[in-house]
């Protein structure tokens, strides 16, 4: 992620003394928000113009949800799914050497920042922003409520140095840490693969990680909030899906599209064999669906059921 009051009618009024703490609380939270970066304008004088030798090169390129398609052909959609509000494009440029390109998404909130750099995980961990990874030309992170991304145009060790020190100067101007998505604590532990969690409000996210249905049976929008998990335990693998809804009506509504549309076979216990072998069921419980999307046995799918459905009721 800016005093003395008087009244409409401009005489002064004084506070009275029982809100004094009040008003020096709020002041201390207003001052602590001013020391984070809240948009992307907000960061944009922070970040840097220099750094190893590279200089930012010509004027910054921003871009809403709607011009982001013009600068990232075929990925905008991606980025609307997680809510995008601004993309900043800054590029930097040293003689004999390679470009290098540094975008800054505000996403609006943590939660997405953390769900967008969770569309692709893959590449070598590193110590820069929130949960970093780094892989040839490219470095993503997420700080905030900011992801963020930088490439070459070109691989060289230097550049690579030099977009690492990038990434640590961007990271510290975009703030305080973001909180990760509530749902990630509902997810059971045991034999969870923890770089392959995917946070998502939109079918075409799901559908990218996982095809399901070309519509939206689970009735996924903006106010829904899911966790994608892969799991492995004693030689075996299952896929979970975890969906918290605004209403208990829509979580009843989606399980029973579900069923209707992937899991016909189902009998009354809502366990169903798949085609492929695996096996698949489905319970809602409030406002949550959990879903085993597929599970190497059926005692697996129960298990993974069952704890999804003791997390949640914080048992």
């Amino acid at each position: 992620m800016t005093a003395q009051q008087m009244n409409p009618y401009g005489r002064h009024r004084t506070p009275a003394p029982q809100l004094f703490g009040l008003l020096a609380g709020a002041l201390m939270i207003a001052m602590t928000a001013m020391t984070h970066a809240a948009s992307v304008a907000d960061l944009q004088p922070k970040l840097p113009t220099r750094v190893s030798g590279w200089q930012a090169e010509g004027e910054d390129r921003t871009f809403d949800d709607r011009t982001i398609f013009g600068y990232i052909d075929g990925a905008g959609e991606v980025y609307r799914a997680y809510n995008m509000r601004a993309c900043l494009s800054r590029r930097f440029a040293k003689d004999g050497q390679t470009d290098i390109t540094l975008d800054v998404f505000d996403m609006g909130s943590p939660e997405d920042a953390f769900g967008v750099f969770t569309h692709d995980t893959d590449g070598e961990r590193v110590d820069i922003g929130q949960d970093a990874r780094y892989r040839p030309g490219w470095l993503s992170f997420w700080q905030n409520r900011f992801f963020v991304s930088i490439y070459l145009d070109e691989e060289s060790a230097a550049a690579e140095l030099a977009v690492k020190e990038l990434g640590k100067q961007v990271a510290a101007a975009a703030g305080k840490p973001g909180k990760r998505p509530s749902i990630l604590g509902l997810l059971p532990a045991a034999g969870l693969e923890a770089g392959a969690i995917r946070f998502l409000h939109h079918p075409i996210v799901l559908n990218y990680h996982y095809y399901l249905f070309d519509q939206n049976i689970l009735l996924l929008s903006p106010r829904t909030d899911a966790a994608l998990a892969s799991y492995r335990r004693g030689g075996e693998q299952a896929r979970l899906l975890l969906i918290s809804y605004p209403q208990a009506r829509t979580a009843r509504e989606a399980l029973a599209g579900f069923r209707r549309h992937y899991l016909p076979d189902a009998g009354s216990s809502g366990f169903a064999r798949l085609e492929n072998g695996k096996w698949s069921a489905a319970r809602q419980r409030d406002r949550m669906l959990t879903i085993v999307l597929e599970a190497d046995s059926r005692r697996f799918a129960e298990n993974l059921l069952m704890e999804a459905e003791r997390n949640a009721s914080g048992e």
